[in-house]
């Protein structure tokens, strides 16, 4: 099994509860940074964001809050998303080792979430042509999404990282399209297993399942369908942007 992770730094995790999202971004910056230099340990950020809309790389107009509620516009792919209480987000700082193979980062990711929904006793999937983590539609329902992921990597650390829906309001995702995604709903937790799964009790299922992930004893799973090879651009340097992710070298 090819290793995922650069080097043999420690792999620590930080249990940080609600914090500021611009808080939290710089935080991931400074960490990726001394990362790049190859200082400092691989650090896994997991906590909750006061509510907030954030927006990647691939967001569309149409995509953001009608009625003009601010939204904050960030370096990762992906498209528009909602934060808040009751999700856990998790934001894997971490040198990937070369050469860097994105694609498969965020396929593991993919792995990791479902796994830690089946620990928890929920059956969920990918499903093909979209992202992030699924329940298929059935039962008169549509597609619902429970996971979104959405990521950076330069100079050959990862920033970003996943958001999980155990326990919030999910009427917050109403007021955009979430994930640029029309045709399908969104989904918790607590909503499909109908009782309160709250963060704390996923974190350490979470913790568990993303240290076995970034060591390398959980390897991805293929998706259902071929990906299509990233789209490389003119830009500064070269950069490729596929699924949920943006990287720049």
């Amino acid at each position: 099994m090819a290793q995922l992770l650069a080097g043999d730094a420690p792999l620590t995790f930080v249990d940080a509860g609600l914090v500021d999202y611009r808080r939290a971004w710089d935080w991931q910056k400074e960490l990726a940074d001394r990362r790049a230099d190859r200082v400092g340990d691989d650090t896994v950020l997991l906590l909750q964001h006061p509510d907030v809309y954030t927006a990647g790389s691939r967001t569309q107009p149409e995509d953001r809050p009608v009625d003009g509620t601010p939204v904050i516009d960030v370096d990762r792919g992906g498209r528009i998303t909602w934060h808040g209480p009751g999700q856990l987000v998790g934001y894997p700082v971490v040198a990937l080792a070369e050469p860097v193979d994105v694609i498969r980062y965020v396929r593991l990711l993919e792995s990791v979430l479902i796994r830690v929904c089946t620990d928890l006793g929920l059956a969920t999937e990918r499903v093909a042509g979209r992202s992030g983590v699924w329940l298929p539609a059935s039962a008169g329902r549509p597609d619902r999404k429970i996971a979104a992921i959405g990521v950076r990597v330069a100079r050959g650390v990862a920033q970003h990282g996943f958001a999980l829906n155990c326990d919030p309001d999910l009427a917050a995702f109403g007021r955009i399209v979430p994930c640029g995604i029309t045709d399908a709903g969104v989904t918790s937790l607590s909503a499909e297993l109908g009782r309160d799964v709250t963060v704390d009790e996923v974190v350490p299922v979470a913790r568990r399942r993303l240290e076995e992930g970034l060591r390398g004893v959980l390897e991805a799973d293929p998706p259902p369908t071929p990906v299509p090879d990233p789209v490389v651009t003119p830009a500064a340097g070269v950069r490729w942007v596929l699924d949920d992710a943006l990287v720049r070298r």
